[in-house]
């Protein structure tokens, strides 16, 4: 059975056909990406991804939102398209369809990789863990958070909005970061730090602890003075950031009582190689009491090249099991 795999963020929204058979997905077509931008709404993204591949689209699809699936609308995080899931048989010309929260498919395909889609972050080495909880936290234009449980009769893909939890920080410039956020926003939630606009609240903040002009730009270019070490400020920006994520990987494994975690996300892939190096080990076991705990866990990163694509298209598969 072929279906449209579609993976909406606040950014891109993504599409490729699937193929699927006896629970699983078997083939994987070519991605098109398409800018959230330049479309007035699903609907009229959709229909240019049939027209870039030049034929008539299957009548089943798994659209994955990054949005809680709930009630008669839902209004995107961090994009202006708004989905009634009423219209969807009539907008997108499918017959059979599911919605699933952007983060929830990525679990899935945290269930579905291999070995071979993961790297090793930090933790004891090893597989995956067979049974018992997988914490999946992913930085991009916001962050995610969802969690796989294992057990013996399957699996489940818990959808969550961890990435809204409140920010703690646990230094004076965490402090300062906070106290810059609150001015703007009446509570600051974790994903206005650990997420790719987050860079440049710390940024910004370090910025005027050293008593500098605050120079305003583009996340984009930021990123890259950040990455490429060319300005001092945003490469301290960046460490800062890697420390937060750690900390907030470390509280979200240890909320979900997981035994292994998955960092996931188009930016966790980017700093992937940064990672390691970092203040994410540190902060991520740094629990107080329960350190040695924190020890014990395996950190990984899934370097699926299109795991919201693959694991919404999972999730279908999953529901239409024979």
């Amino acid at each position: 059975m072929q279906i449209v795999t579609a993976d909406i963020g606040g950014t891109h929204a993504r599409f490729a056909l699937a193929t699927i058979e006896q629970g699983r997905v078997t083939h994987l077509g070519e991605p098109v990406t398409l800018k959230c931008a330049e479309y007035a709404s699903l609907q009229t993204a959709w229909e240019a991804f049939g027209q870039t591949i030049g034929q008539p689209l299957p009548r089943a699809a798994a659209i994955a939102l990054a949005t809680p699936i709930r009630g008669e609308v839902l209004k995107m995080t961090n994009n202006p398209w708004v989905i009634r899931p009423a219209l969807v048989r009539e907008k997108l010309n499918v017959d059979d369809y599911i919605l699933i929260n952007d983060f929830g498919a990525v679990a899935h395909a945290v269930q579905h990789c291999g070995a071979d889609h993961y790297s090793h972050l930090c933790g004891p080495e090893g597989d995956l863990p067979e049974k018992g909880v997988i914490t999946v936290i992913g930085p991009g234009t916001g962050l995610g958070v969802a969690y796989v449980v294992r057990s013996a009769d399957g699996y489940r893909a818990v959808e969550t909005e961890g990435g809204h939890v409140d920010y703690s920080p646990l230094d004076s410039i965490e402090d300062a970061i906070l106290n810059r956020l609150r001015r703007q926003h009446r509570r600051v939630s974790v994903e206005r730090v650990c997420s790719g606009p987050g860079l440049a609240a710390i940024y910004e903040t370090l910025a005027s602890i050293e008593g500098r002009a605050v120079v305003s730009m583009e996340d984009k270019a930021l990123w890259q003075l950040a990455l490429s070490g060319e300005d001092s400020l945003a490469a301290a920006a960046f460490d800062r950031f890697c420390l937060s994520l750690g900390a907030a990987a470390g509280d979200f494994a240890l909320a979900q009582g997981a035994g292994a975690v998955v960092i996931a996300g188009g930016l966790g892939q980017r700093i992937a190689d940064r990672l390691p190096q970092s203040g994410f080990e540190e902060r991520f076991v740094a629990k107080g009491r329960f350190q040695q705990l924190m020890e014990t866990i395996p950190v990984k990163l899934i370097d699926h090249p299109q795991p919201g694509l693959f694991g919404a298209a999972a999730a279908f598969a999953q529901e239409n099991a024979a």
